[in-house]
């Protein structure tokens, strides 16, 4: 399922999700052997998507593996679509090699002209191993699994296809009106020239009608701006989404789009000209089942938990999301922060400015701005995470990523998450300040937390900076689900509670701080690598456990949440 609504009326969509062939490749030697072209006798069936990862034998394989999958196929044009693959993966089709992608969280597809009538292989060779150029480093906090994590799909193509599609748009200072601009991808399969009748629809609302001429291949197309008037906008209390309907000759495209406006002013976050308070927490897409290739009914359940506590705002920790959670975020009026895997503390320096590294961080934020750019949840872009922006090489990563997310990036501000807040010389580079720091858990005490907020404003003060705004984007301890004492420990859910209620209360005072993330919604598994001195071998600062059930931190940050909202409410 690559949507929560169907995409295509018109086009014909086959999803092969469910039963692969699989095999593991540890040795390497798959490709000489000739697996591309015919799997071993030793392969088994899996199910698509998933992690291999959650297979006893393979709990902590780092390598290649390949899948295969035979489908049938009424000729003619073909798009073979991938929602995401983990890490690094090479695709066949009948033994022809169709390309390469890099980089787990994002989709991507190949287009075969012309393909036969009959029944076709498609081939996967999936590699899930770190190198010097690999985003993430070897060392991370999450775990880097391995597999087909999303759904694959085939889709028949006439003879030009709609590829993709942005509405960009303006709304005016008095919310009266929208200015809009659909931007098209689109592509021309035929060897020629080709004109065709293109139309779309916001709801039933006519928005543009014209003979589009196409010139071979890919083509990129901006269609005459339009004034929408009495259009509701997007909100947390009010989430109106708007169906996107297009054609294309014979094919056709369905996305969903709301109008919202977020800006930053005088040190403050604003959505709709109403100032916002973010109350939210840090998820990964972890689950000890399910790895994180997630069904529906999962991503359904941690929003019932996320909405219980009365949050209106997640970062998405620490990549691209779902489709369909995004989707989900969408229709109940949750935001959302969306960044790429760049986690820092496991990057050198000297690696942050490494060109491959470089290339490979610009093609995900691209890929994640492209494929993301209509969701109306996403309120900011992330750039990356606690990497070393107090050295030069942290600085050039943050310029480089920073020009090329301010170009068309669709209403959104730009941050990163630093943990070296009181020398950061990155700040230039983003429109609100993100801080992770972990006082009364990794360094110092709890106590400690009002005495950092003063160092820190002030040194907002000296860089000039005190018209951007703070989010706290992670703070935490860790505790054991179920473990329990009179005094308050630490790993206990009572110190857990104690330390999350001081920080909120804290931040939610000062005036500096608009918002906050709790580290971390669920406990999560980590790399191996990170694991040998945590219990468990998990990242346990979930306000949940690994399997959903609530720790009390949960219910005293519920109390919070709740509280703050109905003040706000009052107030409005």
């Amino acid at each position: 399922m690559r949507r929560a609504f169907n995409e295509h009326i018109r086009r014909r969509v086959d999803y092969l999700d469910g039963v692969w062939s699989f095999i593991d490749d540890p040795n390497d030697c798959g490709l000489e052997a000739g697996w591309n072209k015919k799997m071993p006798a030793s392969a088994y069936s899996v199910s698509v998507p998933s992690v291999w990862n959650t297979e006893s034998r393979l709990l902590q394989y780092e390598g290649k593996a390949w899948y295969s999958k035979t489908f049938a196929f009424e000729g003619g044009n073909c798009r073979i679509c991938f929602d995401a693959v983990m890490t690094e993966c090479t695709v066949w089709l009948d033994g022809r090699e169709l390309g390469s992608h890099y980089g787990g969280y994002t989709a991507f597809d190949f287009i075969v002209k012309s393909l036969s009538q009959g029944v076709h292989t498609l081939t996967v060779c999936v590699d899930n191993r770190f190198g010097a150029d690999s985003i993430p480093q070897k060392w991370v906090d999450f775990y880097h699994y391995g597999g087909i994590t999303r759904s694959v799909s085939v889709e028949k193509l006439g003879d030009a296809a709609i590829l993709g599609a942005h509405l960009d748009y303006k709304i005016a200072a008095d919310f009266s009106a929208v200015d809009a601009t659909l931007k098209l991808s689109i592509i021309n399969l035929t060897d020629h020239e080709l004109t065709l009748p293109f139309t779309s629809a916001l709801n039933k609302r006519p928005l543009t009608g014209a003979m589009l001429t196409l010139p071979v291949g890919k083509s990129e197309h901006i269609c005459s701006n339009v004034l929408l008037e009495g259009i509701k906008l997007w909100s947390p209390k009010t989430p109106k989404l708007y169906n996107l309907y297009m054609t294309l000759g014979d094919d056709d495209l369905t996305d969903r789009v709301g109008f919202r406006n977020i800006s930053v002013q005088k040190g403050k976050i604003y959505l709709n000209g109403e100032e916002l308070e973010l109350r939210g927490v840090c998820r990964h897409e972890d689950h000890p089942d399910f790895g994180m290739a997630f069904p529906g009914r999962l991503m359904d359940r941690d929003l019932e938990i996320i909405k219980n506590l009365s949050c209106n705002f997640i970062r998405g920790s620490h990549y691209p999301n779902s489709k369909v959670f995004l989707d989900l975020l969408d229709e109940n009026g949750i935001m959302f922060w969306s960044e790429i895997p760049v986690w820092g503390v496991g990057f050198a320096p000297d690696t942050l400015v490494r060109p491959l590294v470089l290339k490979r961080g610009l093609d995900m934020l691209g890929e994640m701005k492209s494929q993301y750019f209509n969701h109306p949840s996403i309120i900011m872009w992330g750039l990356h995470n606690e990497i070393r922006t107090d050295m030069p090489q942290g600085k050039e990563m943050s310029r480089v990523f920073c020009s090329f997310m301010k170009e068309d990036n669709g209403n959104r501000p730009l941050t990163f998450a630093t943990n070296h807040p009181l020398n950061d010389i990155c700040f230039e580079y983003c429109d609100i300040i993100s801080i992770n720091k972990y006082y009364g858990w990794y360094e110092g005490d709890m106590d400690v937390w009002a005495d950092f907020l003063e160092k820190f404003r002030e040194y907002r003060r000296s860089l000039g900076m005190e018209d951007k705004p703070v989010i706290m984007s992670e703070f935490g301890c860790a505790a054991l689900y179920g473990y329990h004492t009179f005094d308050c420990l630490k790993w206990t859910e009572e110190y857990q509670a104690k330390l999350l209620t001081h920080t909120i209360e804290l931040f939610h005072k000062d005036p500096m701080i608009v918002g906050f993330s709790i580290w971390q919604y669920c406990d999560i598994r980590t790399a191996k690598e990170c694991g040998n001195d945590r219990a468990r071998s998990y990242n346990n600062k979930g306000i949940v456990s690994d399997t959903r059930k609530p720790k009390l931190a949960y219910l005293a940050v519920k109390k919070l949440y709740e509280k703050y909202a109905e003040e706000e409410s009052e107030n409005k």
